[in-house]
């Protein structure tokens, strides 16, 4: 019974976070199939223990600072902050475009650090999670899995259609993760984001496993795919450096 209530409640606190700006109990309890009395119960625990807080003029409930203060551990522990900071930030001066670092969570990239291009914001922030097919940094960490492991990915993996140029068929996809680990990296042109273009790669260990992916991304009207790719050599030469220095 124990059990049941911890996954529960851990259940709840994913859904919390999809919420980055707070919700209700009820829409909470919607969006977890949970009922509202199993909800708003598991929030009160979650707030008396610090990994939820709960705005009483708007009724609405946020993650709490306990849950930053873990992955703010978690990141260092892993190098995430300190260690590939300085590689994403002089990949960015570089290149003048923002940078992305990602894992896989499941069945979903995480982004797990960001620096922005002087000139443009990145869509997506440490925390979240994405689909993926239809970014440079989920096809990076599709395209470099083991052939079994990626058939897992693929078959558990529902293909998201967010805009009219995601590839959202299973043998068009698989193509062209075949073709991009031929050519060493992935590329996504408005498939994410109207707008935005964005190349990747790997991240690997010495011993050749895939850790993270990296990116480039920027607004098309600044960059096309064409120019991003210019940036490949630079791209690989830090996840390369990714590769080593990351635990």
């Amino acid at each position: 019974m124990a059990s049941s209530t911890v996954l529960k409640a851990l259940e709840l606190l994913r859904t919390v976070g999809e919420f980055p700006h707070g919700a209700t109990a009820a829409q909470i309890a919607t969006a977890s199939g949970h009922p509202f009395s199993t909800a708003y119960r598991l929030l009160g625990t979650l707030v008396e223990t610090g990994f939820a807080s709960y705005e009483p003029a708007s009724k609405t409930y946020a993650l709490g600072l306990e849950v930053f203060t873990l992955g703010q551990r978690v990141a260092h522990a892993r190098g995430f902050g300190g260690t590939a900071a300085p590689v994403l930030e002089e990949l960015t001066a570089l290149t003048q475009e923002s940078s992305v670092l990602a894992v896989l969570d499941g069945t979903r990239t995480l982004t797990v650090h960001t620096v922005d291009g002087p000139q443009f914001r990145n869509t997506t922030d440490p925390g979240d999670h994405g689909p993926l097919n239809t970014s440079a940094i989920g096809k990076a960490l599709l395209a470099w899995q083991p052939p079994e492991r990626r058939a897992e990915l693929l078959a558990a993996t529902e293909l998201a259609h967010l805009t009219a140029h995601s590839v959202t068929d299973p043998e068009e996809l698989a193509a062209q993760l075949d073709a991009s680990v031929a050519r060493g990296w992935v590329e996504q042109h408005e498939e994410q984001d109207i707008g935005m273009s964005a190349v990747g790669v790997p991240v690997l260990r010495p011993d050749g496993t895939l850790l993270a992916s990296l990116a480039l991304a920027a607004p098309v009207y600044r960059a096309d795919i064409a120019a991003l790719r210019e940036h490949v050599p630079a791209l690989r030469k830090a996840a390369d450096r990714l590769g080593v220095l990351l635990p």
